[in-house]
């Protein structure tokens, strides 16, 4: 199962498949609001497609723009009703009967209506199609390098999943509580000089020290897979699978329960760790409870976090299900135990932005620092982030 899988067979998966499907068209759409509309379709019934469409279209449209992308988007998804069966992650299926698009459509529909990607063999055109999609016009370049991930279609969403894996994180080196000999230290070293002293006659004629050692900053790196945060989820994957890939880390996805994903982040390939993520991930696009899932960390992976020296990076819109006092009880327990916890936020990108949620004031609470993380000029901002944050020790 890959990302995003629909699976076939029920009503609630087709809606699933179809907001994924508006989403990818640009049409702002979170998972509370998918449930809704799954309860408003049992209401309204099946016997007819007018009540349904105007059912979802309530629950799910909230700016007068995105009706028209609506109204063809559910014309070209519900013709068929077999479509929604052939769906295999974020894509709409690729079978003998396609839904046909009007030419009369809005280009933010017919690039939803397009395959992401695709494993089979007749997609290297497409593939060569998105890298002469790099040779855009400055103009062009500029745009997508401070578009959100929220508002791309589907080609521009690929092609900045390939510009994020090109982002260089450099990250800073820390200090081990290991040392080696130096020229300037905080320690003598004693044995050192008996042994050089007594080269030369029993004079001293240079007093060595000990200085730490520097070692690359350990990173432990949680990232929220609920379904806010599905268009931000996996392109972060791509970007920190490329950034950090030089640096100790340990990797955990969590949304209803918490997944390992460090061994798929030990794959040199991008597309392969992503894929065997996938397969890893069972909850994606559900709730998050983010308590629960630190407790999971700290009863079964406490090892991850290495003394007082691993930077924490948590991936997440702070929009948490879970119990409040688990959550701040469990963030006091990560705190303690690592050098610096950063809240990569998506929401940030709001003018005026307040923690209104629960889970969200708690994290603002216990964050030492905070970045948005919606386009790639961010992203580009991060290694300035984490140097200044750990400056301030």
């Amino acid at each position: 199962m890959q990302l995003g899988d629909a699976r076939s067979g029920k009503l609630a998966d087709n809606i699933v498949a179809f907001c994924r499907a508006l989403r990818r068209a640009g049409v702002p759409i979170h998972s509370d609001r998918i449930a809704l509309a799954q309860s408003s379709a049992l209401l309204v019934g099946l016997n007819r497609k007018d009540d349904l469409a105007a059912a979802l279209e309530i629950v799910l449209i909230s700016q007068e723009q995105d009706r028209t992308v609506f109204a063809q988007m559910f014309d070209a998804f519900f013709r068929n009703p077999d479509l929604a069966h052939r769906l295999l992650g974020q894509m709409l299926p690729q079978g003998q009967e396609r839904a046909k698009i009007k030419p009369s459509q809005r280009a933010r529909v017919h690039e939803a209506l397009k395959p992401v990607s695709s494993a089979k063999k007749g997609n290297a055109q497409k593939e060569q199609e998105i890298e002469l999609d790099a040779a855009m016009s400055a103009s062009q370049a500029i745009r997508l390098h401070h578009a959100d991930f929220q508002t791309l279609n589907a080609s521009e969403y690929a092609l900045v999943e390939k510009l994020a894996r090109n982002i260089q994180l450099a990250l800073p080196k820390v200090q081990s509580r290991r040392t080696q000999t130096g020229a300037r230290g905080h320690l003598v070293n004693w044995s050192r000089a008996i042994r050089h002293k007594s080269r030369h006659g029993g004079e001293l004629l240079q007093l060595p020290f000990l200085k730490r050692r520097e070692q690359p900053l350990p990173l432990l790196i949680l990232i929220d897979i609920s379904g806010s945060m599905e268009r931000y989820a996996r392109l972060m994957m791509a970007f920190l699978h490329q950034s950090t890939r030089h640096a100790p880390r340990s990797v955990f996805a969590f949304g209803t329960q918490l997944t390992d994903l460090t061994p798929s982040f030990r794959r040199v390939d991008t597309d392969s760790m992503l894929l065997n993520a996938s397969e890893r991930i069972g909850d994606f696009a559900g709730g998050t409870r983010l308590g629960q899932s630190l407790k999971e960390l700290r009863i079964q992976y406490r090892r991850q976090l290495k003394g007082r020296r691993t930077l924490v990076l948590l991936i997440s819109d702070g929009l948490d299900t879970g119990l409040v006092s688990e959550l701040s009880q469990e963030l006091i327990w990560l705190k303690r135990h690592c050098r610096k916890l950063m809240w990569l936020n998506p929401l940030l990108r709001f003018d005026g932005y307040a923690p209104l949620a629960s889970g969200a004031r708690i994290l603002h609470q216990h964050a030492d620092a905070m970045l948005a993380i919606h386009n790639l000029s961010r992203l580009e901002e991060l290694a300035k982030a984490i140097k200044s944050l750990l400056k301030s020790d």
